[in-house]
């Protein structure tokens, strides 16, 4: 069924062409991250990364969401995560400035002006984390401050010249990456923000591989630590497409209806509510905050020390992200879904929920499944964010994919093919798990 599947994708002319757009797109996003910025010199770069990499570490997690443009110093090593990070200030301003919030409301005029505010802040934050990276990358060889005695100079040639280039150079890369996912996400097919995160991860499974496979082959490595933390891999992979499908169905009754000279029947249905209904947001929110005192420490020493604190201390680093990640799934839940919205388009629809008194009652009947659903879909993110690294550290197996970097794997995966698959359907195709199958259910988009 599947084979079927996936030959009818290339029957569709407008899938294959969509498919084919994404594809090419993400090619130059991955051509790209071997362009490396001016005045670096790239093998004392990788020098210092190999380094890092066996002590792990925000600078390896950071690589490994830039796609490794960090380990080559690409005019992309900033990633999409300024456009994340934008994302987040101006949601968070929403709360309190009443023009973001009426622009909110305004539908599709409105969220385009967003975006339009999203794309200034990245440039801003672009360059100001431009600044941070030029002086972390001229201090390197030439500080011991939490360098680990590494002493090659990785920037021969430090002056003004050199900053105002990686500036530009990496604010320029990143303007480029959120093009990018704008004509995927339009012309192409899946988010394309997400895909962008999703290549750079997947792009590091091989590297990251032959790394744990060479340290087994040196008996570094115990054979029976790595094929238990493979095991716990998979495990996770299976938890999270299992949760991520799971919902909570609330019934909706609909009365008998007059609609112009038609008469509707009442009528039974469900409404769906996810489990994770903020997706990987929570996470990626979680990690772009636990980065800002290291962004910030190029123009507030102080935070280069507070930022080496959390990193030395597993479980104050593990704590902190935890709670922010059970605040950020309420935050986020509570600005995507508003159940008086909710509660009032099932009353202008005619309908209600058993037992439930429609309007105000239905709303707090909703806001409390909702609650319940949260909390459980918060502590369900921060396990699965949080228990491999656990694991690899019990295990004593330095592995660079944690919980967050297979959740957005998975996730991207399951809400792409989800796409794929409602194309297939609406030409009168099969899904992918057949005629009678059930049908493939993505999650929310991971950049907003």
């Amino acid at each position: 069924m599947a084979l079927n599947a996936f030959a009818n994708v290339f029957r569709i002319a407008e899938l294959r062409s969509r498919l084919a757009y994404t594809l090419v797109l993400l090619s130059v996003y991955r051509i790209g991250i071997f362009i490396n910025t001016p005045g670096v010199d790239r093998s004392a770069m990788n020098a210092f990364m190999d380094a890092q990499k066996q002590s792990g570490g925000l600078v390896s997690l950071f690589n490994l969401f830039s796609g490794g443009a960090l380990e080559q110093m690409s005019i992309f090593g900033l990633g999409i995560m300024p456009y994340v990070s934008a994302s987040i200030i101006i949601q968070l301003l929403a709360v309190v400035v009443p023009s973001l919030e009426r622009l909110q409301k305004e539908g599709a005029a409105g969220r385009q002006k967003i975006n339009q505010y999203t794309r200034y802040g990245s440039i801003v934050l672009s360059v100001v984390q431009g600044v941070g990276i030029s002086r972390w990358l001229a201090s390197l060889g030439r500080s011991d401050a939490g360098q680990g005695g590494f002493n090659q100079v990785v920037v021969p040639n430090d002056n003004v010249w050199f900053t105002f280039m990686t500036v530009v150079s990496l604010t320029a890369g990143t303007a480029f990456i959120m093009w990018l996912g704008e004509r995927i996400t339009e012309r192409g097919i899946g988010n394309g923000i997400s895909l962008i995160i999703f290549a750079g991860i997947v792009a590091r499974v091989l590297p990251g591989a032959k790394t744990l496979l060479d340290l087994t082959t040196q008996e570094v490595v115990n054979v029976a630590a790595v094929l238990g933390l493979l095991f716990f891999m998979l495990l996770i992979i299976g938890v999270v497409v299992y949760v991520e499908r799971g919902m909570r169905r609330v019934p909706i009754q609909y009365a008998k209806r007059m609609a112009g000279r038609r008469m509707f029947a009442g009528q039974a249905t469900y409404f769906p509510m996810k489990v994770n209904a903020s997706g990987v947001i929570p996470p990626i929110f979680a990690g772009a905050v636990l980065s800002f005192p290291a962004t910030l420490g190029a123009w507030f020493p102080f935070l280069q020390g507070f930022q080496r604190s959390i990193e030395g201390n597993l479980w104050v680093y593990n704590g902190l992200f935890v709670l922010l990640v059970v605040f950020f799934s309420y935050f986020y839940t509570a600005l995507t879904f508003r159940p008086d919205d909710v509660a009032d388009n099932i009353k202008k629809q005619g309908g209600y929920i058993p037992g439930i008194r429609p309007g105000r009652q239905t709303a707090e009947f909703i806001e409390r499944v909702l609650n319940r659903l949260t909390f459980g879909g918060a502590i369900y993110l921060a396990i699965i964010c949080v228990i491999p690294s656990v694991i690899s550290s019990v295990l004593g197996v330095r592995f660079t994919f944690g919980g967050t970097a297979l959740l957005i794997v998975v996730g991207v995966a399951l809400d792409t093919v989800q796409q794929i698959e409602g194309h297939l359907i609406s030409r009168n195709y099969e899904g992918f798990a057949g005629p009678r199958g059930p049908r493939i259910r993505g999650r929310v988009r991971v950049a907003a």
